[in-house]
């Protein structure tokens, strides 16, 4: 069997994978102006740095909102695409090794898709993600980078942006401990420090996007979520998830290659499907 090419392609960003007997090769991702760009510049790079030859490559599998603008097969391979949601639950299922759980794609906006065993849902999502911090970004901090946002957001102080149950109460109400965040940039005021602004901005997505997943899950026995998605390696994650396993009880996983589960999940649709 050769390998299968997994191809999450965004509207600027196209990430890719391979797979060759149930093991994902060195994934990447470029970023262009436009998809066709990009994806045919991250096939190209991702043959030349793992030294695979066209004729070694046995299917692509195409995925993403940018998959729509790909109507022919890429450099004459055989050419198939893979349903977003599916390709996320397929992805984040096998890099967790978690078959009960919601997962939780954090892209320009947020998805969910309910996994139970072999039966992948989407059941529903919010327009809150990586396009809200960037847009926020550009207006209150003057760049749309999230990286430099992030960079930012380690030298400052959310305490001066944030409202706190502390804040308003004389004692925790039940089941909200006196840190707990009351309402988002409440405590801000017109002086207040890029690097606040920029923490503020990411605890109030990441926060927004976490008590959603929660949300999802009310109404059935789930108490474990996969992060997926670029938006899973921002170093706030690991301040702001564990915090809401606490304040809900639940779990989130951060799987090795998060943000390309959902490639890893296109390739692994046409691996699963042609063994049937």
């Amino acid at each position: 069997m050769g390998i299968v090419i997994g191809i999450d392609v965004g509207i600027s960003t196209t990430k890719i994978v391979g797979i060759k007997n149930g093991k994902v090769s060195a994934p990447i991702s470029i970023t262009a102006a436009d998809p066709i760009t990009s994806l045919y510049g991250a096939f190209g790079k991702y043959l030349h740095d793992n030294e695979i030859d066209l004729k070694d490559v046995e299917q692509v599998m195409l995925t993403g909102v940018g998959a729509a603008y790909i109507d022919t097969p890429i450099y004459g391979l055989p050419t198939s695409k893979s349903e977003e949601f599916m390709a996320d639950g397929l992805g984040a299922r096998f890099e967790s090794k978690l078959d009960h759980t919601i997962v939780v794609s954090m892209g320009t906006g947020t998805s969910f898709v309910m996994c139970d065993g072999d039966k992948m849902r989407h059941i529903g999502g919010i327009g809150v993600g990586g396009g809200t911090l960037k847009g926020l970004a550009r207006i209150m901090l003057n760049t749309g980078d999230i990286k430099q946002v992030a960079e930012m957001a380690k030298h400052g102080n959310v305490r001066n942006i944030d409202l706190t149950i502390g804040d308003i109460s004389a004692q925790p109400l039940p089941g909200l401990p006196m840190d707990t965040t009351a309402s988002n940039f409440a405590r801000a005021q017109t002086d207040a420090t890029k690097e606040d602004i920029a923490a503020g901005l990411i605890k109030m997505v990441l926060q927004s996007i976490g008590s959603a997943a929660w949300l999802a899950s009310l109404g059935s026995d789930i108490r474990d979520f996969v992060l997926i998605g670029k938006l899973s390696k921002l170093p706030q994650c690991k301040e702001v998830f564990p915090a809401l396993e606490k304040l809900y009880n639940i779990r989130f996983h951060t799987p090795k290659y998060s943000e390309y589960c959902t490639a890893i999940g296109a390739a692994l649709d046409y691996t699963i499907n042609s063994n049937k």
